[in-house]
């Protein structure tokens, strides 16, 4: 008997009852950061409530639409790999500013489809800079991706930010509650119960969380059953040079963080990413961008938030993530059910939210674990690339000074750490060594060979 190939775990399908769960579980982990973009944007430029709700809708769709693309793909669009899609934070200042100063919305889905045929255009350019990312760089940036979410836990658990209470003791009473559930069920429950474990503890979370008056379901009865967006509903987009460049900027941050996320749940999932697979994955970023430029929404991305979730629960099936996917775009198309998910308060998602994001960081320093420190200066890249990862989180306001450009690359903590990580990286361990130093003597590798002599096991550097 001929015998079949075995699948990879990637590409195992789950029984429908376990992609469900999965796959709701992805959801909840995204949903508050995915419509925070669209109530930022819309909540500066004074819209009014209907045009926030049909904001929410449209970005949900196409987050679910964008989900799709990336973990199924078709043609040379997609990663195929767990990754659930998002609007970028990265883009809410330049959008804020473009919407406010007299561009409008227009203007906004006018740099955000140039920005996303940019991307599909520069993936194939990325795809070949993969050689860049050895172990020290990718464990450095999937470091620095756990430790920038976790100041988003932490307001998640504190009630928010900008909420009247936030900080107050029941807030964090429930989040820790939560994050006892989920570590509970973890430890002490079967196999499937504990990869679900983030998913059980938001639900008993909200079963606490109702009769303690933490959240209001008002609004779910307030939503509309049947919501549906159509290309260009605020008006033709407009074209503005400087409303263009300023994305631009925006779209080579986002390629070099998603390029961070990839690896990570490369290295998660055993899948590595090669250069022709980021490139499609790349690819499929600008394609969704450009959806959400023509369906009244913004620039997407890989979500940092639900890569500690796939650390986390050790599923490590695209297909789960798939089923996220078709649960964002029912979400899309009923706004019923987004405003009851929309109801989960605050500190239940940060219980959850400090386990997932802390095993994005304790990944990275899995994957720095096979890099050799010794004779070498790579402790130095690791240091002064985590360094200024979290500078612009611990000091929100170190770059408000600089110029606009400046901002949207080095206000995100993880693509400074990012481009931190690969310059030193460069400079340390691709250049030839400077005359009389360890390595120099040790036999004067040529350019490149000091970084092969570091990424190689301890026992074979040895």
């Amino acid at each position: 008997m001929a015998s079949t190939a075995p699948v990879h775990p990637v590409d195992e399908v789950p029984p429908v009852r376990q992609l469900a769960a999965f796959g709701l579980q992805h959801v909840l982990a995204m949903y508050a950061g995915a419509v925070a973009v669209p109530l930022i944007v819309g909540g500066a430029m004074k819209l009014p409530p209907a045009d926030l709700a049909y904001l929410i809708t449209a970005d949900l769709l196409v987050c679910g639409i964008a989900t799709l693309i990336q973990c199924i793909g078709f043609w040379r669009f997609g990663v195929r790999l767990p990754i659930m899609q998002g609007c970028t934070f990265a883009a809410v200042s330049p959008m804020v500013m473009i919407g406010t100063t007299g561009g409008g919305l227009p203007a906004i889905y006018g740099s955000v489809i140039v920005a996303g045929l940019a991307i599909v255009l520069l993936a194939p350019v990325f795809g070949k800079l993969l050689r860049f990312f050895p172990p020290l760089v990718t464990g450095t940036v999937i470091l620095i991706i756990g430790i920038s979410l976790l100041p988003v836990a932490g307001n998640w658990a504190a009630g928010g930010a900008g909420a009247e209470d936030f900080g107050e003791p029941k807030n964090l009473a429930l989040a820790a509650f939560v994050l006892a559930v989920v570590l509970g069920v973890q430890r002490f429950a079967p196999v499937f119960l504990s990869r679900i474990a983030v998913l059980i503890g938001i639900a008993v979370g909200l079963a606490v969380a109702v009769p303690f008056g933490f959240t209001d379901f008002g609004g779910v009865s307030d939503a509309d059953w049947v919501g549906i967006s159509t290309p260009f509903h605020f008006g033709a987009p407009t074209f503005e040079v400087s409303a263009i460049v300023s994305m631009l900027v925006v779209a080579l941050v986002c390629m070099t963080e998603t390029t961070g996320d990839f690896i990570a749940v490369g290295e998660m999932t055993g899948r590595k990413v090669e250069p022709r697979s980021l490139a499609d994955g790349l690819r499929a970023d600008g394609l969704s961008t450009v959806l959400g430029g023509v369906f009244n929404t913004f620039p997407y991305t890989a979500y940092a938030q639900n890569v500690g979730l796939v650390g986390m629960t050790r599923v490590r099936s695209r297909w789960v993530v798939a089923a996220a996917g078709g649960i964002l775009v029912l979400l899309g198309l009923l706004p019923k059910l987004g405003a009851v998910v929309a109801a989960i308060p605050a500190p239940v998602l940060g219980g959850a939210g400090l386990v997932m994001f802390g095993t994005v960081a304790a990944s990275g320093l899995r994957t720095l674990a096979e890099v050799d420190f010794r004779g070498n200066h790579n402790l130095t890249v690791v240091a002064v690339s985590v360094a200024m990862g979290v500078l612009p989180i611990g000091v929100p306001t170190i770059y408000d000074q600089f110029p606009d450009w400046f901002q949207t690359i080095m206000h995100s903590g993880i693509s400074a750490g990012c481009l931190t990580a690969i310059v030193l990286n460069l400079l340390f361990n691709h250049l030839p060594a400077k005359a009389g130093s360890d390595l120099a003597e040790a036999g004067g590798l040529p350019v490149g060979g000091a970084e092969k002599h570091v990424e190689k096991p301890r026992e074979e550097a040895v």
